[in-house]
């Protein structure tokens, strides 16, 4: 008996940590704070975005050229701008638009992380872009949890096309795998439920997954290319883990998806799209 009432204080303690921990567990923020000079960013500006609720938001941007497609860049948990600053140079090659944006509480933007903080940061995001440019010229790429943030602002607003690179159908099923023993679906406050989404996603949809990733399962990402009603593309990379489907390949799918943009017609150029 005594033995019984020790595991269950303890199972008890284990489910409070987690509980009053989770937003520090799930949003492991960056507190470093760079800029385009130190990121080596050619062409780009520093600029903040108030949010609709106050926050300030720091951004690397870099305007599109006439008839070239803008990136609206949304990166993972674990992100921030100084880690994505090599993907924002390559985005921005042959004169298109980058509008990468750090989340409330990373890399200098005020504010703490949340779901609804999250998508109150996309809306402004939008809104920088959507001064800038046509919503049809405009490609929202997620990167992990970002792609939870890209499918809430896909549901919303029209755009262009859409790159899910390592989605999850829900943050919850990635956190029920990690803590099997925790009721995490009753607990958890921030689900980024993506699968709940896919009958309002009109976007053209480039889903990048690696058959590898420990972290988000291949799985995940072929549920949610099949819930997606289309036109869809998904490519599988075999060697691939979670952080570098971009520099894996997806890279130059990414380009083409772009190109399709300026041609006015992406949902014709994901058919011809292959690692």
């Amino acid at each position: 008996m005594r033995t019984a009432i020790i595991v269950l204080v303890a199972y008890i303690g284990l489910v409070a940590m987690l509980f009053t921990t989770q937003r520090a567990l799930q949003y492991p923020a960056s507190a470093r704070v760079t800029d385009v000079e130190e990121a080596q960013l050619t062409g780009f500006s520093d600029v903040v975005i108030t949010t609709e609720d106050g926050e300030q938001l720091r951004a690397f941007w870099k305007p599109p050229e006439e008839g070239r497609t803008l990136v609206l860049y949304f990166h993972g948990n674990g992100g921030s701008l100084w880690n994505r600053r090599f993907r924002a140079q390559a985005l921005a090659e042959e004169g298109r638009g980058v509008l990468m944006v750090s989340y409330r509480g990373y890399s200098g933007s005020t504010g703490s992380p949340t779901e609804e903080g999250l998508h109150a940061d996309a809306r402004a995001a939008y809104a920088f872009a959507r001064a800038h440019a046509d919503p049809a010229r405009i490609l929202a790429y997620g990167e992990s949890l970002g792609t939870g943030v890209v499918m809430r602002l896909a549901s919303d607003n029209p755009l262009g096309a859409i790159v899910l690179d390592a989605p999850f159908t829900s943050t919850t099923d990635v956190a029920a795998r990690l803590y099997p023993i925790v009721p995490v679906r009753f607990l958890m406050l921030d689900q980024f439920r993506s699968i709940d989404l896919v009958d309002d996603i009109t976007a053209p949809a480039l889903i990048m997954h690696g058959r590898r990733d420990q972290v988000v399962p291949f799985a995940d990402g072929r549920a949610l290319y099949e819930a997606l009603p289309g036109p869809k593309r998904l490519l599988a990379f075999p060697e691939s883990g979670h952080v570098s489907l971009f520099e894996d390949g997806g890279r130059e799918a990414v380009r083409m998806l772009m190109e399709g943009i300026e041609n006015g017609d992406p949902a014709a150029r994901l058919e011809s799209i292959a690692l």
